[in-house]
This record gives C-alpha cells, structure tokens and sequence, in this order.
C-alpha cells in the first residue's frame, strides 16, 4: 500500500494496491500496515448512507477512548475532512481534505487525536469507517463544521451544495476555542 503524506502530521492518503482485468478488481487492505501507522486493533467497522450535502462532523471521541481511523467511500463520492486536535502537534488546529471515491480507490488514515468529517457530494453515498478503539457515548464530542478559526473550505460551490444537511447534534457542536483542549496527550 503506498503512503502519501498530508499537510498533517501522521496523517495518510492510502493508495491500495488493485488488480484489475476484464473481470474488475480486487484490493486487499492489510491491517499490519495499517498497524504500522499507529492504528491498533480492528474493533468496529461501520458505514453510513448519506444524500448529497449531507456534512457528518466533525467529531472525535475523548481519551482513553480516542480512536484512529482508516475512511474509505465505498458508493458516491465524498470530500473527507480532518482536523489535527492535538496539542503539541506542529500542525495543531490544521485541517486537511481529500476526495474520496470508489474509482480512486483512496483512504485516509486518521490518527488518533483528530477530528474527522465529510460532505456527500452525491445521492446514496456509502461512507465505510475501519475503527481501532470501541464506541463510548460519554466519551464523544465535536467541533462545530463552519468554526471560523479553522476556516475549512468544504468546496460547496464547486460540488453544487447550495443548503448543507446537518444533524441537530452537529448543527450545535462547539468551536474549537469554546472546548477543552482534549488532547494533550494521545492514548
């Protein structure tokens, strides 16, 4: 699997190998190099559905049960977005973005200590989630989509999202200065 680096530190494009002929193709993901990057255990896989303009984030869960994360789009298209919370990182309050789609192949790797969100850019996009740290409802949060310090450009101009789609929870996320900083420390 090839590593391509981001703007963020730890944080990877990942390019699969795939082999194709007139039949398709088949992709292997190889959880020891996705081990190699710092993801620990395969604990949860999950994936959801969402219509065009339908932004999902940006959220985090709080140590000690902060997770790493490998993202793929498995139907549709997305544009992933990251956002580096940890302290002492270099690139601190950083965010990053990459199109995903099944033609492309991409993943994203997200370290543990980011917060991870997308926009659907089509109807029925499918949006799978390789987890290593189990689900803990106390221990979730997130920062608001549109936090002007971050200033993340979502490209809804480009993609045709005129009115963005938004969970009550996720319409109501804090900015990043009116949260603790959660992540001094990264378990």
């Amino acid at each position: 699997m090839e590593k391509i680096e981001t703007n963020l530190k730890d944080c990877y494009i990942l390019k699969p190998n795939v082999f194709s002929d007139d039949r398709g193709y088949f992709k292997p993901i190889i959880i020891s190099e996705l081990k190699e990057l710092g993801f620990k255990d395969l604990v949860q896989i999950n994936e959801s559905c969402s219509v065009k303009g339908t932004i999902r984030g940006l959220h985090f869960q709080k140590n000690p049960y902060s997770q790493a994360k490998v993202v793929r789009c498995i139907s549709g298209k997305v544009l992933d977005v990251i956002v580096d919370l940890r302290v002492n990182s270099p690139s601190y309050k950083k965010w990053t973005s990459v199109l995903l789609t099944p033609e492309n192949h991409n993943m994203l790797f997200v370290p543990r200590g980011f917060a991870h969100g997308f926009v659907a850019l089509e109807d029925n996009t499918k949006f799978e989630y390789y987890i290593d740290n189990i689900y803990s409802k106390e221990s979730e949060a997130g920062i608001i989509w549109n936090d002007k310090d971050i200033n993340i450009d979502w490209q809804f101009e480009k993609y045709g999202i005129e009115n963005p789609i938004f969970s009550d929870k996720d319409k109501n996320n804090p900015t990043l200065s009116e949260s603790p900083e959660y992540f001094k420390e990264v378990l």
